[in-house]
């Protein structure tokens, strides 16, 4: 009975984390998305407490609420001090954490017999390979977010030969470590040990061969790993429930992954096997698009005033100078003047997936007015004046106009089709994928220099 109950718990448990990624795929029903998901893990741990109770007593329930409560003091006193900015940091570090608990239990789990000993073994490899793939991997996505390491690919001499040898390595060792009987301790635990450091390799070396431009991308990437470390883990740990939420966020950051890397006009392929960033040096060829223009907050206060349709087309500059709130201030007084004011997101602008629609929704800015590249784009010719706040390769006409550009291809928001365009940025340094923009030296382009949150509240104060 006891049995039936748990499977049970389980089984709605699955069914709310569902309903939580349906409803977290749109901002109308978002909040409701995250309860359904709070309240299945409610459900989960529950359950996941009874059944330990039940199989080793009420001390093993002493030690899992102790290491719960020191592990949810660390976490709630982390994501306190962490800022909207430093997410994505802190979600790399989220999945290195997964990956070390694959690890840790693909290890423990090859100790011990099994009905199926070869199922398991497999399990068990597979298991501790993708944790280890998983931990190294975002730390070093970490590194690169929050500028610790070099944000440059790492260019090692034969880095696709070196990746598929040690994958091929994987598989072989895989098939030797089934065969090598139980009783044989040492070598199937040499074989373990060995496989793991590759393992840890090949993570750190994925990573660290992807520039700052394609992060977002492999921010996902890493969430999917995650998901199916978690999902070999339930498999070593006969957990069905850890089985279905691992390959829930498997599948789901996968699928993400694809639609980041088809909005870049990049392969999922190319990206893993070393993306196209860079640290801010121009590459491809240097050209002379002539003198940009500089404009001040009260022309731009000006302007606005006279508009009627302003688009807002928001990117990672807005995240590193929090503008957010000053954005929505300004959202609010001009569409109280009658103005139509709307916001056009990339799909991978920032550096995260749905990076600039949090920092929207924290501030309070409505969702109805929040659209998608696709939903908005056809709408600049028509627009009296586009704001570029903090955003560049993710605007730059160079992508349709330039074959020979790295981001040749890669669908942009076209803002430079408005009436007006007023660019916000610090200087007129290049964006993550270091490719100059043209958008800067168009005759209807102006830059307004300076950090974008006193910028914004200059154009409100004009205003």
């Amino acid at each position: 009975m006891n049995e039936t109950l748990i499977q049970g718990a389980y089984i709605v448990a699955g069914l709310l984390f569902i309903l939580a990624l349906a409803g977290l795929s749109k901002h109308e029903t978002a909040v409701m998305g995250n309860k359904y998901g709070i309240v299945g893990m409610a459900i989960a741990l529950a359950a996941t407490l009874w059944l330990a109770t039940k199989s080793a007593g009420f001390d093993a329930l002493g030690i899992i609420a102790v290491a719960m409560a020191i592990g949810a003091l660390i976490g709630i006193t982390l994501a306190r001090k962490v800022e909207m900015t430093g997410m994505p940091e802190l979600i790399a570090m989220l999945h290195s954490f997964v990956g070390a608990a694959a690890v840790i239990v693909g290890w423990n789990s090859s100790y011990e017999t099994s009905t199926y000993p070869a199922i398991h073994d497999v399990e068990v490899f597979v298991g501790v390979f993708i944790g280890a793939v998983t931990l190294t991997g975002s730390i070093v996505a970490y590194l690169k977010l929050s500028a610790k390491m070099k944000s440059a690919p790492l260019v090692l001499p034969g880095r696709h030969v070196v990746n598929l040898g040690i994958i091929i390595a994987f598989v072989v060792m895989t098939i030797v470590y089934v065969l090598v009987p139980h009783e044989n301790m040492f070598l199937r635990q040499l074989l373990l040990g060995i496989m793991t450091v590759l393992a840890l390799f090949l993570g750190w070396h994925l990573v660290a061969s992807i520039g700052g431009g394609d992060m977002p991308v492999v921010v996902s990437m890493l969430n999917s790993y995650s998901g199916w470390a978690a999902a070999a883990a339930g498999f070593l740990l006969n957990n069905d429930l850890l089985i279905i939420t691992g390959a829930l966020v498997g599948s789901s950051g996968a699928y993400l992954s694809y639609i980041m890397c088809r909005a870049m006009n990049r392969s999922f392929i190319s990206v893993i096997a070393g993306g196209f960033g860079s640290d801010g040096a121009v590459v491809g060829e240097a050209k002379d698009y002539g003198e940009h223009r500089e404009t001040s907050a009260v022309e731009v206060a000006d302007l606005l005033k006279n508009a009627s349709d302003v688009i807002i087309t928001p990117g990672y500059g807005m995240a590193t100078a929090q503008a957010q709130y000053a954005v929505a201030d300004l959202t609010r007084k001009l569409r109280d003047r009658g103005v139509n004011v709307r916001f056009g997101i990339h799909p991978v602008a920032g550096r995260l997936p749905g990076h600039m629609n949090v920092l929207l929704a924290e501030a309070k800015v409505p969702y109805d007015i929040v659209l998608e590249m696709d939903e908005i784009n056809e709408d600049f010719p028509s627009t009296d004046a586009v704001l570029v706040i903090g955003a560049n390769d993710t605007v730059n006409p160079a992508a349709q106009d330039d074959p020979t550009s790295p981001i040749a291809g890669m669908p942009v928001l076209e803002v430079w089709k408005a009436r007006e365009v007023i660019v916000f940025k610090r200087s007129m340094n290049t964006g993550y994928a270091g490719v100059q923009n043209p958008l800067f030296f168009k005759e209807n382009s102006a830059m307004l220099f300076g950090d974008a949150k006193d910028r914004v509240e200059d154009i409100v104060k004009a205003l």
